[in-house]
């Protein structure tokens, strides 16, 4: 297998171009820490990564946005922020080696996705690579500039199977005054789940709110069914915090870090992991569903169920096909993920991705079968 790693745009298109040329099917990636995510890359003859492409292009702290290649590893982005006590809060899996590139390619977003949005409401531009061996900006530097906004929106999440992203704009948030993390803990799901409805009543939104199987709980240090309700602000915010949250244990420092850090991870712990989408009201459902440990993102509509065995993930799957919840096995042993059917009911919105993958790779040579084993 030819192995490339480029060091400029123009490289990169390059490399893509030539092995597209010759017909030869193409395995594009990063830092690949997330092979075990997503679908199984059919064989590839070359193999393409971004991890040198790492330099901060611009930075404008004053205007809270920044320009960087796609190689660039998300851990050094977030200390390079925090030098001017500003961050990009997407609190990705893996977050310590992967590149900003292969973040945003997979879609990954963590916790505080409910206070500040997903990886396409912080992307204002990017550029990238394409087979023909050209380099395309989309957007800008500008947060309200739109143009090219749907090529953006169709590269994040696409794991790589249209184009190679070269580089990424980005709005970015000032770090709160003060963060602390209230835990609330309960023996039954129907308490934990009515603690949940309370917050979500309350006039207080906290940044992120998770909650925690007691199988998963374990994982994190915690014991019971765990609610985490991260919120940033002044002292006095925080104050009002504990007040609302009578009995929850506050967080705050190294203690908060280290929770966090754990709880980011936990999609990539479990040898299988399926992401479901679900109603706020359907939490206490999938919550019992679950035979293994569960994280939910009890203010956003999405649950992480962890399994040992292809097995148990095929029984999960057959026995909730009644409920209406959009269902994706997102980590698996790269050995095991031919055995599975990842994505079992894409919707119509997969016509839609066929169509783009024709326009970019209508050879089918870029990344195949990387989404999930649909493209």
């Amino acid at each position: 297998m030819t192995e490339l790693s480029p060091t400029t745009a123009a490289e990169l298109a390059h490399s893509l171009c030539e092995a597209a040329g010759q017909g030869q099917r193409i395995s594009l990636g990063g830092a690949r820490t997330k092979d075990r995510m997503a679908g199984p890359a059919e064989g590839s003859s070359t193999r393409i990564n971004t991890t040198r492409l790492n330099r901060i292009l611009q930075y404008e702290p004053k205007d809270l946005t920044i320009s960087v290649e796609a190689g660039l590893r998300y851990s050094e982005l977030t200390q390079a922020l925090a030098a001017n006590r500003q961050m990009l809060p997407l609190d990705p899996p893996c977050a310590e080696q992967a590149t900003i590139g292969g973040v945003i390619a997979s879609g990954s977003s963590g916790a505080r996705r409910r206070g500040y949005g997903a990886a396409r409401d912080m992307v204002i531009g990017l550029s990238y690579a394409t087979l023909e061996g050209q380099v395309v900006q989309s957007g800008g530097m500008v947060v309200k500039n739109v143009a090219g906004l749907d090529v953006q929106k169709t590269l994040i999440g696409s794991f790589g199977t249209l184009a190679a992203i070269v580089s990424l704009n980005f709005k970015l948030s000032p770090l709160p005054e003060c963060t602390r993390t209230f835990v609330l803990s309960f023996s039954t799901v129907a308490e934990a789940v009515a603690a949940r409805d309370q917050v979500l009543r309350g006039v207080l939104q906290p940044a992120a709110l998770d909650l925690l199987s007691a199988r998963a709980a374990e994982r994190v240090g915690l014991r019971g069914y765990c609610l985490l309700a991260r919120a940033g602000g002044s002292e006095n915010l925080m104050a009002r915090y504990e007040k609302e949250l009578p009995g929850a244990e506050a967080l705050s420092g190294s203690r908060e870090d280290a929770l966090w850090k754990t709880v980011a991870e936990f999609p990539s712990m479990p040898r299988f992991v399926i992401r479901v989408s679900h109603a706020l009201m359907d939490l206490r459902a999938v919550l019992e569903s679950a035979t293994g440990p569960c994280l939910s993102r009890a203010g956003s509509g999405v649950s992480y169920l962890g399994f040992d065995e292809a097995g148990e993930v095929r029984r999960w799957m057959s026995a909730q096909e009644s409920h209406p919840w959009a269902r994706i096995v997102e980590w698996a042993p790269e050995d095991e993920k031919q055995q599975l059917e990842q994505w079992p009911a894409p919707g119509p919105d997969l016509a839609l991705m066929q169509r783009m993958k024709l326009l970019f790779d209508p050879n089918q040579l870029l990344n195949r079968g990387r989404l999930y084993g649909r493209l």
